[in-house]
């Protein structure tokens, strides 16, 4: 059993007057990946951007409850934001790719955070970061057309590139294949196996057929409550709430 990485103890989300996360109290493992399933507009999302503070950007947002990592209390007033974000990389939904060459894309990070030497230090993190998101022989020869330039499967694993790029120990998914084919789905999830040796993985999916594909663990959400948390298996195959039944097997959602 891994040992315990993130956990949410009492998280409360309200939108101005609209409460959208009533009580949330979940635990993730290191190196593992858990996936947080719902129908939309259930918070799964909101929660997951709790995780490295996105919400703090919404004025209108206000949190309760705390999260630690690693026994540290993320909303603490000395936790310093961006060293909280370079420890907890983002994929979103929609590949978004810099408008810069490929190279570019990944050195970002790296450069504006000071954590590569020199040039060949940086080289060398670009190339790795690339062979980590599985396309680095894909795009080997052409480092200097533009991110954009590449499909959108492609994209999306060079967003996973660029958010690995500064060594974060958690990587969070937004839906991270809902734009994508199935081809370019099944790449990503053969990676998010590959990259759950070294990361702690958190995702946000529609798919279930993905969550219990990827993931460990699994959290149910249904209106702004976390239903049901579980070992994945359990979960698809034997949940304890009848609500969890009947999203898994489409009577709702």
């Amino acid at each position: 059993m891994n040992k315990e990485k993130i956990s949410a103890n009492n998280i409360n989300v309200h939108y101005g007057d609209k409460q959208a996360l009533f009580d949330i109290n979940m635990k993730m493992n290191e190196k593992e990946v858990t996936a947080l399933i719902g129908p939309s507009g259930c918070g799964k999302s909101t929660f997951l951007r709790c995780i490295n503070r996105m919400n703090d950007v919404i004025d209108i947002c206000k949190i309760s409850g705390n999260i630690t990592v690693d026994g540290h209390n993320i909303y603490s007033k000395d936790t310093k934001v961006e060293r909280l974000r370079e420890n907890i990389g983002m994929v979103f939904q929609k590949p978004n790719p810099f408008p810069k060459s490929i190279f570019e894309n990944v050195a970002y990070g790296p450069r504006i955070h000071g954590t590569a030497l020199d040039k060949t230090d940086l080289e060398e993190v670009v190339v790795n970061s690339l062979k980590r998101a599985a396309i680095f022989d894909e795009v080997k020869d052409r480092m200097h057309e533009s991110g954009t330039s590449l499909s959108g499967g492609q994209q999306q694993r060079l967003c996973i590139a660029r958010a690995i790029s500064v060594n974060p120990e958690i990587i969070l998914m937004d839906e991270p294949c809902s734009a994508l084919d199935p081809i370019a789905t099944a790449k990503i999830e053969d990676l998010m196996g590959e990259l759950s040796k070294d990361f702690t993985i958190v995702i946000v999916t529609h798919s279930m057929q993905q969550a219990a594909r990827v993931s460990k663990k699994t959290g149910f959400f249904h209106m702004g409550y976390l239903i049901e948390v579980g070992p994945t298996e359990v979960i698809f195959s034997n949940p304890e709430n009848q609500k969890t039944q009947d999203y898994i097997t489409g009577r709702f959602g």
